[in-house]
């Protein structure tokens, strides 16, 4: 219900498989580890038109030293990718103001993710915000320990991150011409 209020294209869906609770086997066909399962919990709240993990959306990861949450979109096709990229170089300033918000910054270590070493071909290697161009990854994540999982808290600190990282959300969920809030 919290989440509906944020952002109600955003889905907590119960389903054993293919809901937003990420499945507890590792694949392991191609790994030297051949243990079975996974040593945490995942949880994605996607977006309503996404299918699979490379959708936008909010995320909360639960191991033994470690909880995770927050927001983003992890490893989106090309086509997907750019469009974002373009809303980048499209919004600038927008985008500045995303990056440099003080909750954003002040919940989260800020907007990160994998990059490439140059620019993508055809997006100008001087824009200001060529950093994230090159990212091939978009998300800004909140870790707090293990105690603070275990808290009556927990669930309004995760609420607070993903408030504080909407802006950002919006502006991932618009550049890909998907509605945010309805």
């Amino acid at each position: 219900p919290k989440l509906g209020k944020l952002a109600n294209c955003y889905i907590a869906d119960p389903r054993p498989h293919g809901g937003s609770m990420f499945r507890i086997y590792r694949d392991a066909r191609f790994s030297k580890d051949k243990r079975p399962y996974k040593e945490h919990v995942g949880c994605h709240f996607r977006h309503e038109a996404g299918k699979d993990a490379h959708a936008p959306g909010f995320y909360v990861h639960i191991e033994v030293n470690k909880v995770l949450f927050g927001g983003g979109i992890w490893m989106p096709p090309n086509s997907v990718l750019y469009k974002i990229r373009d809303a980048i170089v499209e919004n600038p300033d927008q985008w500045k103001r995303i990056k440099n918000s003080r909750s954003v910054n002040a919940r989260t270590n800020g907007i990160s993710g994998d990059g490439l070493k140059r620019a993508p071909r055809g997006y100008d290697e001087d824009h200001v915000h060529i950093e994230d161009i090159k990212r091939k990854t978009y998300f800004a994540m909140t870790e707090v320990n293990l105690k603070m999982a275990k808290s009556p808290e927990f669930i309004k600190e995760v609420v607070k991150t993903f408030r504080a990282i909407s802006p950002m959300m919006a502006f991932i969920t618009e550049a890909l011409d998907l509605p945010y809030q309805r």
